[in-house]
């Protein structure tokens, strides 16, 4: 990266602290202002804020990883929980926002009721909080350093750092987003998340059109794909014109029908999710949750996904060796980004990583405040008490996911272990609401 890059990446670094600064009076209120903004957010900012916090740096990684080795196809994996996701439009959007609730863990005890509800409350909070929660800002940490070494940031200022000084300038990055995140609450999340997904959308697409023109438009990427790969990697659905499933397909008929069939119900977000519930119970009313939830879905699925699939689909054309997959996201970008747009795809990687990760250590401080230390701990406690517990739940949090960063080692591996500790409990959570 040249000067001007980094002076790129500087002016985004300055612009999401100050707005994150300056909204901290809103959430410095109360319990209610920290961790769900008053119960005052429009369904465009909540909606909006539910989508970023599912675009982190590792997405655009994963999905090159998984286009690259199991083809468009690969994408069920977790296009299967649009199945959920539009079931959260009709049912649980509205449920959630008349809960009046915190977090999830709490409708927990007031769902069933009695001393081992509120075990189980406070037994959720703290896996949530912590193993579940940590490990997945570890994963997150884990693609912004392969992204910092593959787009040689450190070697382009002069210096040649070793894993653990890549790693370290990354949880560097985590602690800048504590300190707007945990000074601000969720006020400061998701007004960041609003300007940073639309930033992170940009770069995206930017990488998109720039790798399409390099292949001579999608009319010759389409043919050089086909030659590239021994398997279908450009189906939707891995069936034939007769309804047959397809020997080419890059995942097995099984895997495919767990997608399909089993995981979105199965998964512990199958009424909606942590992070999600957290934005829908912060809605100013019923209906504005609802028509978050109709945002969410449209920019999450129909809007967003494409531009990577697009360039994970040229990084196997260009880069048809490659080692590791995920890493044609940044390769391209080194390659192919000129000065002054390579500043700015930079700047929208780390908007998405920042989104994520403040989302993470405000929704796992939400857990350890509410549902641990006001529950069994401190009942009386003040709000301006619990305002200073949340932000030092915060710090611990994200101490925690810097811990988990470094035992990491492969982004979809981790994305996959996070599903699988998750699986199980979908259908109770559905049923409990009947």
């Amino acid at each position: 990266m040249q000067l001007f890059d980094w002076l790129i990446v500087l002016l985004y670094l300055v612009l999401a602290m100050g707005l994150g600064l300056y909204l901290g009076r809103k959430g410095s209120k109360s319990l209610v202002d920290f961790f769900v903004s008053g119960r005052s957010l429009s369904w465009w900012l909540s909606g909006t804020s539910m989508a970023a916090t599912t675009f982190s740096i590792d997405t655009p990684l994963y999905i090159a990883g998984v286009v690259g080795t199991r083809g468009i196809v690969g994408n069920w994996e977790w296009w299967s929980f649009g199945v959920a996701h539009v079931i959260l439009i009709y049912i649980f959007a509205r449920l959630w926002r008349r809960s009046e609730i915190v977090t999830d863990a709490q409708l927990t005890e007031m769902r069933y009721g009695g001393q081992p509800a509120a075990i189980l409350r406070g037994t959720k909070a703290f896996l949530f909080a912590l193993p579940i929660n940590c490990i997945g800002i570890g994963y997150a940490m884990l693609a912004m350093v392969k992204v910092v070494d593959a787009l040689q940031l450190w070697q382009s200022v002069g210096i040649e750092p070793g894993e653990n000084v890549k790693l370290l300038s990354v949880i560097g990055v985590s602690v800048f987003v504590l300190i707007y995140s945990g000074f601000s609450g969720l006020w400061g999340v998701v007004a960041t998340d609003f300007f940073q997904f639309f930033l992170g959308l940009l770069g995206a697409i930017i990488v998109a059109i720039i790798a399409v023109n390099h292949v001579g438009g999608m009319g010759e990427l389409i043919p050089a794909v086909q030659a590239s790969t021994d398997f279908d990697a450009l189906s939707f659905v891995p069936l034939t014109a007769n309804f047959q499933w397809s020997d080419a397909a890059g995942i097995s008929l099984t895997t495919f029908s767990a997608y399909l069939f089993v995981q979105w119900w199965s998964f512990r977000r199958s009424d909606g999710g942590g992070e999600f519930i957290q934005r829908l119970a912060a809605a100013k009313d019923e209906r504005e949750a609802e028509k978050a939830a109709w945002l969410f879905n449209i920019l999450h699925y129909v809007v967003r996904t494409w531009p990577w699939i697009v360039v994970a689909l040229v990084a196997l054309v260009i880069y048809p060796d490659l080692g590791d997959r995920e890493l044609g996201y940044p390769q391209l970008m080194l390659d192919f980004l000129p000065t002054g747009l390579l500043g700015l795809v930079v700047a929208s990687l780390m908007a998405a990583f920042m989104s994520t990760v403040s989302t993470s250590i405000n929704w796992g401080a939400s857990y350890l405040t509410n549902d641990l230390y006001l529950r069994f701990f401190r009942p009386n406690s003040t709000q301006a008490e619990l305002v200073l517990v949340g932000r030092l739940a915060s710090v611990l949090v994200t101490v925690l996911g810097g811990v988990a960063a470094f035992y990491a080692t492969d982004v979809a591996t981790v994305f996959r272990l996070v599903i699988a500790i998750g699986t199980g409990p979908g259908l109770v959570l559905i049923l409990r609401w009947f």
